[in-house]
Protein backbone atom coordinates (compact mmCIF):
# COMPACT_ATOMS: atom_id res chain seq x y z
CA UNK A 1 0.00 0.00 0.00
CA UNK A 2 2.74 2.29 1.01
CA UNK A 3 4.55 1.83 -2.40
CA UNK A 4 1.53 2.53 -4.34
CA UNK A 5 0.99 5.69 -2.38
CA UNK A 6 4.51 6.70 -3.10
CA UNK A 7 4.60 5.79 -7.00
CA UNK A 8 1.04 7.72 -6.95
CA UNK A 9 2.83 10.94 -5.54
CA UNK A 10 5.56 10.42 -7.68
CA UNK A 11 2.84 10.58 -10.66
CA UNK A 12 1.65 13.60 -9.39
CA UNK A 13 4.60 15.44 -9.12
CA UNK A 14 5.30 14.57 -12.70
CA UNK A 15 1.77 15.48 -14.06
CA UNK A 16 2.15 18.83 -12.03
CA UNK A 17 5.54 19.43 -13.64
CA UNK A 18 4.12 18.14 -17.24
CA UNK A 19 1.06 20.63 -16.58
CA UNK A 20 3.73 23.78 -15.68
CA UNK A 21 5.80 23.23 -18.85
CA UNK A 22 2.78 23.22 -21.63
CA UNK A 23 1.47 26.25 -19.07
CA UNK A 24 5.31 27.59 -20.06
CA UNK A 25 4.83 26.52 -23.88
CA UNK A 26 1.20 27.75 -24.34
CA UNK A 27 1.99 31.11 -23.21
CA UNK A 28 5.34 31.37 -25.26
CA UNK A 29 3.17 30.21 -28.67
CA UNK A 30 0.80 33.30 -28.02
CA UNK A 31 3.69 35.99 -26.68
CA UNK A 32 4.92 34.92 -30.23
CA UNK A 33 2.03 34.84 -32.10
CA UNK A 34 0.99 37.81 -30.65
CA UNK A 35 3.94 39.60 -31.62
CA UNK A 36 4.17 38.51 -35.02
CA UNK A 37 0.06 39.19 -35.63
CA UNK A 38 1.12 42.95 -34.51
CA UNK A 39 3.98 43.28 -36.79
CA UNK A 40 2.18 42.01 -39.90
CA UNK A 41 0.04 45.09 -39.81
CA UNK A 42 2.97 47.28 -40.31
CA UNK A 43 4.83 44.95 -42.88
CA UNK A 44 5.58 47.17 -45.81
CA UNK A 45 7.80 44.58 -47.63
CA UNK A 46 6.35 43.99 -51.37
CA UNK A 47 5.84 39.90 -51.63
CA UNK A 48 7.11 40.89 -55.91
CA UNK A 49 10.73 41.25 -53.88
CA UNK A 50 10.54 37.73 -52.96
CA UNK A 51 9.97 36.02 -55.73
CA UNK A 52 13.42 35.79 -57.30
CA UNK A 53 16.26 32.98 -56.92
CA UNK A 54 17.66 30.26 -58.88
CA UNK A 55 16.37 27.71 -56.02
CA UNK A 56 13.17 25.42 -56.06
CA UNK A 57 10.09 27.32 -56.05
CA UNK A 58 8.32 28.25 -52.98
CA UNK A 59 4.64 29.25 -52.57
CA UNK A 60 3.65 29.75 -48.84
CA UNK A 61 0.30 29.11 -47.40
CA UNK A 62 -0.44 30.64 -43.90
CA UNK A 63 -3.15 29.47 -41.34
CA UNK A 64 -6.58 30.94 -40.14
CA UNK A 65 -6.62 34.50 -39.89
CA UNK A 66 -3.23 34.96 -41.00
CA UNK A 67 -1.82 37.02 -43.70
CA UNK A 68 1.47 35.93 -45.59
CA UNK A 69 2.96 39.03 -43.39
CA UNK A 70 2.92 36.84 -40.37
CA UNK A 71 4.94 34.10 -42.26
CA UNK A 72 7.30 37.34 -43.23
CA UNK A 73 10.12 35.81 -41.19
CA UNK A 74 10.24 32.58 -42.52
CA UNK A 75 9.71 34.07 -46.18
CA UNK A 76 12.59 36.04 -45.62
CA UNK A 77 14.91 32.60 -44.37
CA UNK A 78 13.78 30.90 -47.24
CA UNK A 79 14.75 33.76 -49.83
CA UNK A 80 18.10 33.98 -48.62
CA UNK A 81 18.18 30.70 -48.87
CA UNK A 82 18.28 31.31 -52.50
CA UNK A 83 14.46 30.73 -53.11
CA UNK A 84 12.01 32.05 -55.14
CA UNK A 85 8.62 32.64 -53.10
CA UNK A 86 5.63 33.66 -53.72
CA UNK A 87 2.41 34.40 -51.92
CA UNK A 88 -1.14 33.18 -52.90
CA UNK A 89 -2.45 36.97 -52.61
CA UNK A 90 -5.91 35.81 -53.05
CA UNK A 91 -6.12 33.89 -50.13
CA UNK A 92 -6.20 37.28 -47.73
CA UNK A 93 -6.59 36.48 -44.11
CA UNK A 94 -7.29 32.88 -45.38
CA UNK A 95 -11.13 32.33 -44.44
CA UNK A 96 -12.43 30.83 -47.46
CA UNK A 97 -13.65 27.07 -47.24
CA UNK A 98 -10.58 25.18 -48.18
CA UNK A 99 -12.23 24.02 -51.42
CA UNK A 100 -11.78 27.65 -52.64
CA UNK A 101 -8.45 28.16 -51.17
CA UNK A 102 -7.15 24.84 -52.90
CA UNK A 103 -9.14 26.66 -56.55
CA UNK A 104 -7.23 29.22 -55.80
CA UNK A 105 -4.06 27.89 -55.05
CA UNK A 106 -4.16 25.90 -58.54
CA UNK A 107 -5.06 29.21 -60.60
CA UNK A 108 -1.72 30.73 -59.09
CA UNK A 109 0.24 28.26 -59.57
CA UNK A 110 -1.69 27.81 -63.41
CA UNK A 111 -1.35 32.09 -64.26
CA UNK A 112 2.12 31.85 -63.48
CA UNK A 113 2.75 28.58 -64.72
CA UNK A 114 5.08 27.23 -61.87
CA UNK A 115 5.71 23.79 -61.77
CA UNK A 116 8.16 21.75 -59.54
CA UNK A 117 7.07 24.17 -56.57
CA UNK A 118 7.26 22.75 -52.82
CA UNK A 119 4.29 24.49 -50.66
CA UNK A 120 5.04 25.33 -47.19
CA UNK A 121 2.18 26.07 -45.26
CA UNK A 122 0.75 26.84 -41.58
CA UNK A 123 -1.61 25.37 -39.82
CA UNK A 124 -5.23 25.88 -42.86
CA UNK A 125 -3.07 26.42 -45.16
CA UNK A 126 -1.75 22.70 -45.20
CA UNK A 127 -5.34 21.18 -45.82
CA UNK A 128 -5.28 23.70 -48.79
CA UNK A 129 -2.14 22.64 -49.70
CA UNK A 130 -3.16 19.06 -49.86
CA UNK A 131 -6.24 19.59 -51.73
CA UNK A 132 -4.36 21.32 -54.30
CA UNK A 133 -2.10 18.74 -54.51
CA UNK A 134 -5.26 16.13 -55.50
CA UNK A 135 -6.57 18.27 -58.10
CA UNK A 136 -5.70 19.06 -61.41
CA UNK A 137 -2.87 21.51 -61.16
CA UNK A 138 -1.38 18.82 -58.74
CA UNK A 139 1.59 17.67 -60.80
CA UNK A 140 2.60 21.37 -60.25
CA UNK A 141 3.06 20.82 -56.96
CA UNK A 142 6.68 18.52 -56.07
CA UNK A 143 5.95 18.49 -52.22
CA UNK A 144 5.10 20.53 -49.09
CA UNK A 145 5.91 21.10 -45.81
CA UNK A 146 3.14 21.52 -43.80
CA UNK A 147 3.57 22.63 -40.11
CA UNK A 148 0.83 22.11 -37.35
CA UNK A 149 -2.18 21.44 -40.07
CA UNK A 150 -4.38 19.74 -38.34
CA UNK A 151 -4.91 16.80 -40.85
CA UNK A 152 -7.51 14.80 -38.66
CA UNK A 153 -9.50 18.08 -37.42
CA UNK A 154 -9.57 19.64 -33.83
CA UNK A 155 -11.76 18.47 -31.11
CA UNK A 156 -11.76 22.37 -29.77
CA UNK A 157 -12.86 23.11 -33.28
CA UNK A 158 -16.66 22.22 -31.90
CA UNK A 159 -16.65 24.77 -29.52
CA UNK A 160 -15.80 27.47 -31.86
CA UNK A 161 -18.03 30.38 -33.05
CA UNK A 162 -18.29 30.82 -36.79
CA UNK A 163 -18.46 28.39 -39.72
CA UNK A 164 -14.19 29.37 -40.20
CA UNK A 165 -13.25 27.64 -37.21
CA UNK A 166 -15.77 24.83 -36.66
CA UNK A 167 -14.86 23.51 -39.69
CA UNK A 168 -12.22 22.01 -38.27
CA UNK A 169 -14.19 19.82 -36.41
CA UNK A 170 -12.80 16.09 -36.86
CA UNK A 171 -16.07 14.78 -38.22
CA UNK A 172 -16.56 17.98 -40.87
CA UNK A 173 -17.21 16.28 -44.15
CA UNK A 174 -14.29 18.57 -45.70
CA UNK A 175 -11.79 16.98 -43.03
CA UNK A 176 -13.19 13.98 -43.36
CA UNK A 177 -13.27 13.91 -47.60
CA UNK A 178 -9.50 14.89 -46.95
CA UNK A 179 -8.38 11.76 -44.97
CA UNK A 180 -9.71 9.94 -47.56
CA UNK A 181 -6.96 11.00 -50.18
CA UNK A 182 -4.10 9.48 -48.91
CA UNK A 183 -2.36 9.23 -52.19
CA UNK A 184 -0.23 12.10 -52.02
CA UNK A 185 0.66 11.77 -48.49
CA UNK A 186 3.81 10.10 -49.47
CA UNK A 187 5.15 13.93 -51.11
CA UNK A 188 4.31 15.90 -47.79
CA UNK A 189 6.36 16.43 -44.23
CA UNK A 190 4.65 16.93 -41.63
CA UNK A 191 5.97 19.12 -38.65
CA UNK A 192 4.39 19.78 -35.52
CA UNK A 193 5.01 20.15 -31.49
CA UNK A 194 4.41 17.37 -28.83
CA UNK A 195 1.85 19.40 -27.40
CA UNK A 196 -0.24 21.91 -29.64
CA UNK A 197 -2.59 23.83 -27.71
CA UNK A 198 -4.98 23.68 -30.90
CA UNK A 199 -4.95 20.81 -31.98
CA UNK A 200 -4.53 18.24 -29.13
CA UNK A 201 -4.75 15.26 -31.59
CA UNK A 202 -1.41 16.13 -33.28
CA UNK A 203 -0.70 16.27 -36.55
CA UNK A 204 0.18 13.36 -37.72
CA UNK A 205 -0.62 12.13 -41.56
CA UNK A 206 -0.48 8.23 -42.06
CA UNK A 207 2.14 7.87 -45.07
CA UNK A 208 3.67 10.97 -45.33
CA UNK A 209 7.31 11.74 -42.98
CA UNK A 210 6.14 13.00 -39.99
CA UNK A 211 8.59 14.75 -37.66
CA UNK A 212 7.78 15.52 -33.46
CA UNK A 213 9.65 18.66 -32.26
CA UNK A 214 10.23 18.38 -28.51
CA UNK A 215 8.26 21.13 -27.76
CA UNK A 216 5.14 22.91 -27.40
CA UNK A 217 3.30 25.56 -30.01
CA UNK A 218 1.07 26.11 -32.58
CA UNK A 219 2.88 29.47 -33.79
CA UNK A 220 6.14 29.40 -32.71
CA UNK A 221 7.31 26.09 -34.26
CA UNK A 222 7.65 27.91 -37.38
CA UNK A 223 10.69 29.67 -36.25
CA UNK A 224 12.54 26.02 -35.24
CA UNK A 225 15.31 25.14 -37.42
CA UNK A 226 13.79 21.56 -38.01
CA UNK A 227 11.47 23.46 -40.55
CA UNK A 228 14.29 25.01 -42.70
CA UNK A 229 16.71 21.52 -42.31
CA UNK A 230 13.47 19.96 -43.39
CA UNK A 231 12.63 21.94 -46.37
CA UNK A 232 16.36 22.02 -47.38
CA UNK A 233 16.07 17.90 -47.58
CA UNK A 234 12.79 18.23 -49.78
CA UNK A 235 14.38 21.08 -52.06
CA UNK A 236 17.79 18.41 -52.47
CA UNK A 237 15.63 15.20 -52.94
Amino acid sequence: MADADRCGAVQGRECAIDALKRLGWWAADYAYAGFWQVRSFFGRSDPAGFATGAGVPIVVLAGVYETWRFLEPLVVALHDRGHPVYVVDALRRNRFPVVDEAQQIAAFLRERDLSGVILVAHSKGGLAGKLAMTAAEGWRIRSMLAVATPFGGSRYARRMPGRVLRAFAPDDPSIVALAREIEVNARIVSVYAEFDPHIPEGSELPGAKNVVLGTGGHFRILAHPRVLAELAVLAES
